[in-house]
């Protein structure tokens, strides 16, 4: 097992999305003091001016993940991990309730197996790899789960049900649990950073499918408490089980898509580090050398991206909140439409036409989907005609019907626009309407609302999760929950926490 330093205890307050569940700042000192080491770039150049081929990348990894499982967080990086807990366990617990939740529930009551997990909103105990294969699912069941812009990953729904999984197997601290969770989503994104995420898709592939695995099986790892062999072997086993296919566009129920997101990588990951952790030997060196994953996966793998700013930058901090209940590529023209809405006064009885502009990869997704809230013009006319987007009408098919939202749904133009295709902002919107009195109104949302350039407010982030919790668990339990993961760094044992959240 690892020796892990534990984080000096503190309350904390919700305040603002970048300060909800902020440490203070006795935290935020200790933690300036004692940051992880940043690993430096291994993207050099040759005399000639050919890129450098990176070494040891499977080893340089190994050892960081060992030494991240035992030093302090920055005081930011801290902060940003408990609010994606949350915001993950929010997507969980109504996730629960929906569909592709409750057939997970009852794959996973009918597989039995031995209690090591809590599969929360139920009275069910099962291994740690089949609750976060349910709590995966739980967590993009909808389109509430977290988003990384640059790769366009959900690294949350994996991660984080893989961690918790572990967590409680193993009896592990909060801080434990903020420490792997952190871990997953660096290397889970940066596994498809090396890898080119547009690469990627471009053979037909899931993107987020691989990175799940990758990200699961890393955070899983570091709450296993494997040594830096069995890290080199973890990652081993996590790159033989990165898979899925871009087939997950035509899943008309979203069943399919949670468990390619969010329940397949949360599954391997666990699978490959709990293996690893019983004796299973591999290879040591999967990420370099012959035959290695970077080159079966990518056209143009880039090795160093893997390691590039290790200690340094920390994507849990670049991930993204949904403010809104809707697929990712809908958040920013949503925002632009409520904002015309409220200051023009729109109304369905004096709207002519709705023009939506998207960047094309993703107006490609949410063009007319049979999934209301991945469907850009069925969210727009909800939009107008309610004043909002909530859960529960996000989620309606029965509002796909509704004659006022079709009669407004008819007048929604969506046009796939390659001059939105910008790597600094590649989930914008530009929203222009035109009245019926002839007058035209426009707004363009560069970065939606809950990034790292527009973050939430506390209120929002508040609201958010008390909007998906509260009706499963009630008010008072998600209170207590909110309070619990606001104080994360002072948990014993992550069991209590999972103990809250179960029936």
């Amino acid at each position: 097992m690892t020796t892990r330093t534990p984080i000096k205890a503190s309350k904390a307050a919700l305040t603002t999305r970048r300060g909800v569940l902020r440490a203070t700042s006795g935290i935020l000192a200790a933690a300036a003091m004692s940051s992880l080491r940043p690993l430096a770039s291994a993207a050099q150049l040759k005399p000639d001016g050919t890129p450098e081929v990176a070494a040891d990348i499977t080893g340089q990894l190994a050892r960081y993940m060992v030494e991240a499982g035992r030093q302090t967080l920055p005081g930011p990086v801290l902060r940003e991990a408990k609010i994606h807990i949350l915001d993950t366990l929010g997507a969980m617990i109504s996730g629960a309730r929906l569909k592709p939740g409750e057939m997970a529930i009852r794959y996973v009551r009918a597989q039995g197996g031995v209690s090591e997990a809590s599969v929360f909103t139920t009275n069910l105990k099962t291994s740690a790899a089949n609750c976060a294969l349910a709590h995966g699912m739980f967590a993009h069941a909808d389109e509430t789960d977290d988003f990384e812009p640059v790769t366009k990953a959900h690294p949350g729904c994996s991660v984080v049900p893989a961690a918790l999984a572990v967590a409680e197997r193993e009896g592990r601290s909060g801080v434990d649990l903020l420490r792997g969770v952190t871990l997953g989503y660096d290397l889970g994104c940066r596994f498809l950073m090396a890898l080119g995420p547009d690469l990627v898709r471009a053979t037909h592939r899931s993107a987020e499918g691989m990175s799940a695995t990758f990200g699961a099986a890393v955070a899983a790892a570091s709450l296993a408490g494997l040594d830096e062999l069995g890290m080199q072997y973890a990652l081993s086993y996590a790159s033989q089980q990165v898979s899925g296919i871009w087939s997950w566009v035509r899943d008309a129920d979203h069943v399919e898509k949670a468990f390619d997101f969010g329940g397949m990588g949360a599954r391997n990951g666990v699978t490959a580090a709990l293996m690893v952790q019983a004796g299973f030997t591999g290879v040591r060196n999967v990420l370099d050398g012959e035959n290695n994953p970077l080159q079966a996966l990518s056209t143009q793998p880039k090795p160093a991206e893997i390691i590039a700013g290790l200690g340094s930058r920390f994507f849990v901090t670049e991930t993204a909140i949904k403010r809104f209940p809707v697929g990712y590529p809908i958040q920013a023209p949503l925002d632009a439409l409520l904002t015309l809405r409220k200051e023009n006064n729109l109304t369905p009885d004096n709207v002519l036409q709705i023009v939506v502009r998207l960047p094309e990869d993703g107006a490609s997704i949410v063009d007319n989907s049979a999934m209301p809230d991945v469907n850009c013009q069925h969210i727009m006319a909800v939009a107008l005609v309610d004043g909002t987007v909530s859960f529960i009408e996000g989620n309606s098919r029965e509002r796909m019907k509704d004659p006022r939202v079709l009669a407004v749904r008819q007048r929604v133009k969506l046009i796939g626009d390659r001059q939105l295709m910008d790597p600094e902002a590649p989930r914008s919107g530009q929203v222009e309407v035109t009245l019926k009195d002839g007058k035209t109104v426009s707004h363009f949302t560069k970065y939606p609302p809950g990034t790292k350039e527009n973050p939430l407010d506390g209120a929002s982030m508040n609201e958010k999760v008390r909007d998906l919790m509260a009706p499963v668990l009630g008010a008072d339990r998600t209170e207590a929950v909110i309070r619990q993961v606001n104080a994360l760094e002072e948990l014993d044992n992550v069991r209590k926490l999972c103990g809250m959240l179960t029936a």
